[in-house]
């Protein structure tokens, strides 16, 4: 199959299972999303769920936020994946949007990247969910996913399936693509065992393909 089919096929098959795809991380602003997005890296969006109303509580704005103390902030984030760093970025970032940007999250995926803790992941989340930008953030489960099916053909960094992701999926669904294949590698194409006897792919997917090829030659 020609990479462009593999891509339509994945496409429509989207449309039709998960019309509506979104992110799973509780927000109501740019500031709460930016705040739940450094704290999943590494971590559930389950667990950032269940810290982030204690936090937004505490620290309802950038401008509270820079002016915490570190020891404030990691005991209201330590149940999560590296509070201590965690923590130091909050507030490098708070500080930094206060500063530079008079308290108002930047939209442009650029001017997000030079805040601490964002990196391209994030900032395309960022962009993308919170100001409707065309991004493809690529997490763990879109490399994976990616991988998997064959859209991101030996693609050895997030960059490399980023650029290819784009260049396959239409620009304008950009972001919903994130999340289908965000959702579809969280609970079907999942890292240690995929569930490929529930996966809707299978027909056009590189690495299924591969694992029927080598069972029927063992037989």
């Amino acid at each position: 199959m020609k990479i462009n089919d593999k891509f339509a096929h994945v496409v429509k098959f989207f449309q039709q299972t998960m019309p509506v795809a979104e992110t799973e991380l509780d927000h109501t602003n740019p500031y709460e999303l930016i705040v739940a997005t450094i704290l999943s890296a590494q971590c559930t969006d389950k667990r950032v769920n269940i810290i982030t109303p204690t936090f937004f509580q505490k620290f309802p704005v950038a401008e509270v936020l820079a002016n915490a103390s570190l020891e404030e902030v990691f005991e209201v984030i330590k149940s999560c994946s590296y509070p201590n760093n965690k923590a130091k970025n909050l507030i490098g970032m708070a500080k930094k949007v206060v500063e530079k940007f008079n308290g108002a999250i930047p939209n442009s995926i650029e001017e997000l990247q030079e805040l601490p803790g964002v990196g391209r992941k994030t900032a395309n989340v960022v962009a993308s969910v919170a100001f409707n930008t065309p991004a493809i953030a690529v997490d763990t489960h879109v490399f994976r996913v990616a991988a998997r099916i064959g859209l991101s053909s030996k693609a050895k960094t997030p960059t490399e399936t980023e650029k290819q992701l784009m260049k396959g999926f239409p620009r304008e669904i950009w972001a919903v693509a994130h999340h289908w294949l965000i959702l579809h590698g969280r609970y079907v194409c999942i890292a240690r065992k995929p569930k490929c006897e529930l996966c809707g792919l299978r027909e056009v997917c590189s690495d299924f393909q591969q694992k029927m090829k080598s069972k029927q030659a063992k037989t």
